[in-house]
């Protein structure tokens, strides 16, 4: 068995102190996304957050494109939202939405939700005092939620 030598190629790099010769190997790729199978980058992928996510997809074409193809990424970081959600996602799934879809239209809802239901909005004196933050409408049976838990506390 026969070891083949890694190809490299000579470049020529130009700065103030003049010319200088550097060697490069082409056979090195620019990302883990080039050499792995798609299956082992969705895998990666899958341990970012809702906004590390997004974030990815902006990286690159590569990145984007594993991200935006893959169903078992959104459907994941859509299950964790349903926590939260329940209902809000259960309805857009039933209505056939996808799972991006479905993230995209319920994650800044269940954000202002996780906070009204963890008190963080529990003591507003003024509308001032939100300013700055996302809100997002929310529908009736949303707000019993959170009266429920403001009379429990």
């Amino acid at each position: 068995m026969q070891h083949e030598p890694t190809r490299t190629s000579s470049v020529l790099f130009l700065s103030e102190r003049g010319p200088s010769l550097t060697s490069s190997s082409k056979t090195e790729p620019q990302n883990f996304a080039e050499t792995l199978p798609a299956e082992m980058s969705v895998k990666i992928f899958g341990e970012l957050d809702t906004e590390s996510l997004c974030s990815a997809s902006c990286a690159c074409k590569l990145w984007h494109d594993i991200i935006e193809e893959s169903e078992q990424l959104w459907r994941s970081q859509c299950l964790l939202l349903r926590a939260v959600c329940q209902r809000e996602v259960d309805s857009d799934r039933r209505d056939g939405l996808s799972w991006k879809v479905t993230l995209v239209r319920n994650y800044t809802r269940s954000c202002v939700k996780r906070d009204w239901l963890r008190g963080r909005y529990s003591h507003v004196r003024s509308a001032e005092e939100l300013s700055g933050r996302n809100m997002t409408p929310l529908d009736v049976e949303t707000w019993g939620e959170i009266l429920e838990a403001e009379l429990d506390r």
